[in-house]
């Protein structure tokens, strides 16, 4: 176990990777968000070995540009064994980012408890990260003046001021990639 964590994350640099069109990122993490799998591109991308991640909080890889409400969110979500989908900002271990849009599901055994999570992330389009990069800006910066509560609530106000729920505005933007 490597256990690398937050104190290990690289200074943001504004160099931008990008996933193939036909790549998947897959990992596998504990109930507690520790990784015990991750697959080949996941390593590739993110910049770290098998052994450096293997252990370590999958937050080792949390964008400083990702406002805490987005993982709120997913985090409320599968532990309710609901799936969560979202567009997902980042870090790698040289201090370049990426954007994948992620998929996060529970991992449930025979007896219905919640054993980790799955998620599988792929490269998402263009027109998506354009629309959410300044929604989480925003987010981001009422977050720093209001806390996460605050940026819920401007969250909440921006799809009521776009007549759409959470789960349509994302697949919506995904969605924008096929037509």
């Amino acid at each position: 176990m490597s256990g690398l964590n937050k104190k290990n994350r690289p200074t943001p640099i504004n160099k931008e990777r990008s996933l193939g069109d036909n790549d998947f990122i897959i990992s596998k993490t504990d109930t507690k968000g520790f990784i015990t799998y991750c697959n080949r591109i996941f390593i590739e991308m993110a910049g770290y070995s098998n052994t450096e991640l293997i252990g370590s909080n999958h937050n080792l890889i949390r964008h400083p540009d990702m406002p805490a409400i987005a993982f709120k969110h997913a985090w409320d979500l599968i532990k309710q064994k609901k799936e969560f989908f979202g567009f997902v900002k980042n870090l790698t271990k040289d201090g370049s980012f990426y954007w994948v849009f992620t998929y996060i599901t529970a991992d449930i055994d025979p007896s219905g408890k919640i054993i980790g999570y799955t998620s599988c992330r792929r490269k998402p389009p263009k027109s998506a990260i354009e629309t959410i990069t300044p929604l989480y800006r925003d987010l981001l910066q009422e977050e720093q003046k209001s806390g996460v509560e605050g940026s819920r609530k401007l969250l909440m106000q921006t799809l009521e001021g776009l007549n759409t729920s959470y789960d349509e505005f994302i697949i919506n933007l995904q969605r924008e990639v096929a037509q």
